[in-house]
């Protein structure tokens, strides 16, 4: 493989051209193994950030994909359907919270967030009351497009350059709360106060439900939620949940809502849409966001991707939440949970380490200082995985077929790492 031409001429994400950090060249994956040049394997404990749940190389997922591309890999979706978006649809609505009846199909997960800002937007000059205001949570991450990046934390996240160019929304205090401790009321305060304030300019509420992901991936608990839906009815506002990250099993709910048994007005949904295999997203919504969107000025939604509805990404979708509808999930995510219940807490005796947090099949290890990238990186490649932590946090979403001994490899790595200062700067 030719990595010079790559270190030269390829720009990788979140990487300098003139220190690029270094690339390891993945030749082959299958099941939770990611093999890289040279045939050495190595344990995926990202899932490629966080999407194929179900591992690499699925024959269910192989198989969709080999089907569709000999049939149509690609036509327009404007005046165009198939079969592959209407079985994904169908799963979708079977799946999601029951509020939701209409499915609009996009790229990618910031794509899907855009979408669900146009339709609240839309939705409200369609009532004859423009609002143009977004109220979210600080320590939130929704995605790297232009109004992802507005309702994404200005100051705590890696979009702070571009503070003064973005339009400027509303933000009110995350929850200081653990999922797993006792409910402190007054973590809500903040959020009453800014929609109490603002509902009258607020289109909706944006968050991320339970689990806050690349903004710090802090796990809160679930009233907060109750009290997030509880104030959006109360003061006429919509909600918008982004389970970009968290939907298909990952938390040890189908959806993370379902920890605080609420439903959104709008969801956004994608990463594990497809299992990893392509990118796509959906955004969903009730029937009222829908036909108040429709029944406005323009008649219908003004927003239509290119590869809106891709036959080929729809029909891996399809089978992906075909895996999902089989459940095996419930109990995957559950041993990986109760795994690092066990396995975390005994690396609070390293002074490096703040604190650590898990739900589902995500775990945290949070540290006083930053990593050290080039140094940690080569680190858990040597010691036979691969976790890409960023800033103070390391942490762990691997696939949810992972056996014990995958997830305990993980956190022996990560052990390890602790105990080299050379990983930390």
């Amino acid at each position: 493989m030719d990595l010079a031409f790559d270190r030269q001429h390829i720009w990788h994400p979140y990487t300098s051209t003139l220190t690029p950090l270094t690339c390891y060249p993945v030749t082959n994956a299958d099941g939770v193994y990611l093999e890289l040049e040279g045939g050495n394997r190595i344990i995926d404990g990202m899932s490629s950030w966080w999407s194929t749940v179900h591992g690499y190389n699925h024959p269910v997922l192989n198989e969709a994909a080999h089907s569709q591309i000999e049939k149509v890999s690609h036509v327009m979706f404007g005046g165009i359907t198939h079969q592959p978006a209407i079985d994904l649809c169908k799963k979708l609505l079977k799946l999601a919270p029951d509020t939701l009846e209409h499915v609009f199909l996009a790229d990618s997960g910031s794509v899907a967030v855009e979408v669900s800002l146009k339709m609240a937007l839309q939705f409200w000059h369609a009532k004859g009351q423009p609002r143009s205001k977004f109220l979210t949570l600080r320590d939130g991450y929704h995605g790297d497009t232009f109004a992802a990046m507005s309702v994404t934390d200005p100051d705590n996240s890696m979009h702070s350059l571009y503070k003064g160019f973005l339009p400027e929304h509303i933000f009110a205090d995350s929850p200081k709360t653990g999922f797993w401790d006792e409910w402190n009321p007054s973590d809500i305060d903040s959020f009453r106060e800014k929609l109490s304030a603002h509902h009258e300019e607020v289109a909706a509420v944006i968050l991320e439900p339970i689990v806050q992901g690349a903004g710090g991936m802090r796990i809160y608990p679930p009233e907060f939620l109750k009290q997030v839906r509880l104030l959006c009815d109360e003061f006429n506002v919509l909600l918008i949940l982004d389970e970009i990250a968290t939907g298909f099993g990952r938390t040890g709910k189908l959806f993370a809502c379902e920890h605080a048994d609420i439903q959104p007005d709008i969801l956004c949904v994608g990463k594990a849409l497809t299992g990893g295999y392509m990118t796509l997203s959906a955004t969903l919504a009730s029937k009222e966001v829908a036909d108040t969107v429709c029944g406005g000025e323009a008649g219908c939604f003004m927003h239509g991707p290119t590869f809106m509805g891709n036959p080929l990404a729809c029909a891996v979708g399809a089978a992906s939440l075909s895996l999902i509808e089989q459940g095996h999930w419930q109990n995957q995510t559950l041993q990986i949970e109760q795994l690092f219940s066990e396995l975390l807490p005994p690396l609070l005796k390293h002074e490096l380490v703040k604190d650590v947090r898990w739900l589902g099949a995500i775990g945290v290890v949070e540290t006083h200082s930053p990593v050290e990238m080039e140094t940690i990186q080569a680190h858990f490649v040597e010691q036979g995985v691969w976790i890409r932590p960023f800033g103070r946090l390391i942490y762990m979403m691997p696939p949810f077929i992972s056996e014990p001994q995958h997830i305990e490899k993980l956190v022996a790595a990560i052990d390890t790492a602790l105990q080299n200062t050379h990983c930390f700067k």
